[in-house]
């Protein structure tokens, strides 16, 4: 979860030139505030607070919000958090102000984080905050976590509106498989009942029945639920070879379903995730961004890419991540087809899309202004 996957994403989204079909912008750290839209006030200040160096001096906390292995205390935590989460907020406010049809942070989709409670290398859920802020003008919002995680945090925030719909696909096994959550019964609780959507699957999913399952499923979700606004999280550790995953997934079946839910139209949220193959994360989200912006992009990667050496000894954007898996695939076609039946068994239960009444909200016009100004002074 270091930097350095982003380091690798930027270079290679550089070295292609995708970065001149699309608008780019600097992040602001969110402010204490919008973290408390979701997140507790006693958390939030511990997070503040808390370095490597005092942690003694809040060992009563450390339990309480779930610090340890996975979720460690090291400098800067603050300001990291802060500026993934305002990431995010303004990717969602860009999608609400029309200024983006798509908006993409792939420092973003931490999706394990709880209200009070760090969680499987995630801190603030950025997710959460995004769908938040999304909320106050999309009556509807889909979220769409093709990790090879469970997307529990989302799923649990929303557990129990209809509002947002949660779609996650992943590695289920309660036992043995962090987190341990995501049965295809877990469907969500009270308004939200049939609004949380799981496909638990096992080891060594490949591309073919992967891709087909996913537009087998999304496609009936997005007819019958009718979201106004989508946030697909793009976890990279469902591709084959990751260091904690166990999928056997190649960048261009991950990529084709990106390409499948660009394709619906809607305002879409595209984020980052978990991926611990730094070189393989980098190139599946680059693959990822050509996709959303509509650019092709050659195989070879390009000569001139700093960090070139990384990614050898092939040099190449697709290397055969499925020979590289050492997981057999355990999902049958009998149980695959299971999962689809359950899923729509699901949506019987849903008449019709729901409905909110909103009232017209203004436009970040504070967040536009200093744009065109900027614009102006270029």
């Amino acid at each position: 979860m270091k930097p350095w996957r982003l380091t690798l994403t930027n270079q290679l989204v550089l070295g292609y030139g995708l970065h001149k079909h699309m608008d780019t912008y600097a992040t602001r750290p969110a402010n204490e505030d919008e973290l408390k839209d979701f997140h507790g006030d006693d958390y939030l200040e511990f997070l503040k607070r808390v370095t490597p160096h005092n942690t003694q001096e809040f060992a009563n906390d450390l339990s309480k919000f779930n610090i340890g292995d996975d979720c460690p205390i090291f400098d800067g935590i603050w300001d990291y958090c802060s500026l993934y989460a305002g990431a995010s907020l303004d990717a969602a406010k860009k999608l609400i102000n029309h200024q983006s049809d798509i908006a993409i942070n792939w420092s973003g989709g931490l999706h394990h984080a709880k209200k009070s409670e760090a969680s499987g290398f995630c801190y603030i859920n950025d997710i959460v905050l995004a769908i938040l802020q999304l909320l106050r003008y999309h009556p509807r919002v889909l979220y769409i976590d093709i990790d090879v995680h469970h997307g529990d945090g989302v799923e649990q925030a929303f557990f129990s509106t209809d509002r947002v719909m949660t779609l996650s696909l992943h590695k289920y096994d309660k036992d043995n498989f962090f987190p341990g959550t995501g049965n295809w019964d877990d469907i969500g609780g009270g308004a939200g009942k049939h609004y949380a959507l799981n496909v638990p699957l096992k080891d060594g999913i490949d591309d073919e029945s992967y891709v087909r399952l996913f537009k087998q499923i999304v496609e009936p979700v997005i007819e019958k639920y009718c979201p106004t606004a989508v946030v697909l999280q793009c976890g990279a550790d469902s591709l084959g070879s990751d260091k904690l995953g166990c999928f056997n997934l190649n960048i261009k079946a991950h990529g084709e379903c990106v390409e499948f839910v660009k394709a619906f139209g809607l305002p879409l949220l595209v984020l980052g995730g978990g991926g611990y193959t730094p070189r393989n994360v980098s190139r599946l989200w680059t693959y990822e961004t050509a996709i959303c912006v509509g650019a092709e992009i050659e195989d070879d990667l390009p000569a001139r890419t700093p960090y070139r050496e990384y990614f050898g000894p092939d040099y190449k954007l697709h290397p055969p991540l499925s020979k590289e898996g050492k997981y057999e695939n355990k999902n049958t076609r009998k149980y695959l087809e299971s999962m689809k039946v359950k899923i729509m068994e699901q949506l019987r239960f849903i008449d019709g899309a729901p409905s909110v009444q909103l009232q017209e909200i203004p436009p970040d016009l504070d967040n536009v202004r200093s744009e065109l100004v900027k614009q102006e002074e270029d």
